[in-house]
């Protein structure tokens, strides 16, 4: 980026302005953003590894085969994987510059979004009616943070998106925008890895006897 500047020492002989290179370290801005991602890596491991440990202590209190709706959660799982091959023709959509086909499968990847965490809510709202709170015992305790963790994660996503599309839709694919929308691609398949390992481990695993 290059800018004129009023050059505070002008004179008869010196120019009155000079021409301000800035330079975005763009590699820079991927970099720190897969510390961050490593650090969230750290994060989500530690509550795999609780689960892992408190995931059978049901306090003679119901286990998840008991609880788990897996055809539900298999729509949720459904939904959330969709949505990053969206997001992948977005990324296609952006590379070719088209900003209104970006803006649609943006828009569409924000609507799957959506749809997952009604359902994460819809299952979270059945099981506290059910009396199987995060307060019933420790496995409940220990499946509503992981879960409930990943969930937030996926709300800041989408007000990410948002935010973005707004971006997107003022300044057009400028560079910082674009940097932007593959700084959020790589959040968004993490969160896709994310919930692969909790379907597995989580649910499928859940209901085993």
């Amino acid at each position: 980026m290059s800018d004129l500047t009023l050059n505070p020492a002008a004179s008869a002989d010196a120019p009155r302005y000079y021409l301000r290179e800035e330079h975005h370290p763009e590699n820079g801005t991927l970099l720190g953003f897969w510390l961050y991602l490593m650090s969230d890596c750290l994060v989500f491991a530690c509550l795999f590894a609780t689960y892992g440990v408190l995931g059978r202590s049901y306090a003679a209190g119901p286990s998840g085969a008991d609880l788990f709706d897996l055809p539900i959660v298999a729509v949720n799982t459904s939904l959330l994987l969709l949505s990053s091959i969206t997001y992948g023709f977005a990324v296609l959509e952006m590379q070719r510059k088209r900003l209104r086909a970006t803006l649609v499968w943006l828009g569409i990847t924000g609507l799957f979004g959506l749809g997952f965490l009604s359902l994460e809510l819809y299952e979270f709202a059945h099981l506290i009616h059910e009396g199987a709170g995060p307060q019933r015992s420790a496995f409940l305790s220990s499946f509503f943070t992981l879960v409930g963790t990943h969930g937030l994660h996926v709300t800041f996503g989408i007000v990410w998106l948002v935010t973005l599309m707004f971006q997107l839709g003022k300044h057009g694919l400028t560079a910082p925008n674009r940097r932007r929308v593959m700084c959020l691609s790589m959040f968004w398949h993490f969160l896709d890895v994310v919930w692969i390992g909790v379907f597995t481990f989580v649910y499928l695993m859940g209901v085993l006897p």
